[in-house]
């Protein structure tokens, strides 16, 4: 499903092109996914949401002008209710889940630390599925320059009163790295450690590459009992020292240092005209 038509045909090219057909066609335009529960469950959900802080409708006002009102979903099935898009998504995937099945979402880093219906969404994560596996990102590699962002990884459970989640492991892919889209893209073969450490199927025989004797490791353990003591149970797990602060030798490409800058200046600006949006409809 997308909500936006021309994206949903170039899904249905690209499936063409690739010689995938179906009949019926399995992809529906103007569809807004986040808007009821399908009926549909799936064994694994990939997914790589829209990035964005607000759901938005445009309507047409009584002097028939076209407007956009903020949309907070008001869904049976979700922990809260929430205008974050991000939170909205990562509580939609969760439902689309079998009682086994598995996820692996891109979030940014506001779902990891936001407070309100951000903590509760975290807290009802951990407690109820097992949330096994985050990998942070480089810097604006997956989304655009300067976007902060992750890959969540978890299972479905059925239901019991203690948390499923025992055990969060944490691959920094960001700390001291730096890509770019054109001069130095990511590759496979920079994540083949992390695959390594990965350990698909075998998860109980992971061992970290972090300790207080290699302070570099960038794969380490967070229990759930350390968690759920961090204050609005923050998730934005980092441990190692960045050597751009200590050494302007390791500081990021100029192009990496302005992209990063122009993102953070971007960001300011949407957070100034939502504010300036909610003034203007009170």
């Amino acid at each position: 499903m997308d909500i936006v038509p021309a994206t949903a045909r170039l899904c249905i090219m690209n499936l063409y092109l690739h010689g995938i057909e179906a009949d019926p066609c399995p992809v529906r335009s103007g569809v807004d996914s986040l808007a009821s529960d399908p009926g549909d469950r799936f064994s694994m959900v990939l997914t790589n949401p829209p990035f964005g802080k607000k759901s938005t409708v445009r309507i047409v006002n009584e002097e028939g002008e076209l407007e956009t009102e903020s949309d907070a979903y008001e869904r049976q099935d979700f922990w809260t209710s929430t205008k974050n898009k991000q939170l909205n998504f990562l509580q939609h995937v969760k439902t689309l889940l079998t009682i086994t099945g598995s996820c692996a979402i891109v979030v940014p880093d506001n779902v990891l630390f936001e407070g309100d219906a951000g903590e509760t969404v975290r807290r009802n994560l951990l407690q109820q599925f097992d949330v096994h596996t985050l990998l942070r990102l480089p810097t604006g590699i997956f989304y655009k320059p300067g976007v902060r962002a992750n890959v969540l990884f978890f299972d479905a459970k059925p239901a019991r009163e203690k948390a499923w989640t025992e055990r969060l492991w944490v691959y920094d892919l960001r700390t001291n790295k730096h890509f770019t889209l054109k001069m130095k893209p990511l590759r496979r073969s920079d994540l083949g450690e992390f695959v390594g450490c990965y350990r698909p199927g075998e998860r109980h025989a992971r061992q970290p590459t972090w300790s207080e004797d290699n302070p570099d490791g960038r794969w380490r353990a967070y229990d759930y009992e350390e968690l759920v003591e961090r204050d609005k149970l923050n998730l934005d797990l980092f441990w190692l020292r960045d050597r751009s602060l200590e050494d302007s030798e390791n500081l990021p490409e100029p192009e990496v240092l302005a992209a990063e800058i122009a993102e953070d200046l971007r960001s300011a600006l949407e957070a100034f005209e939502e504010i300036a949006e909610e003034l203007a409809r009170d």
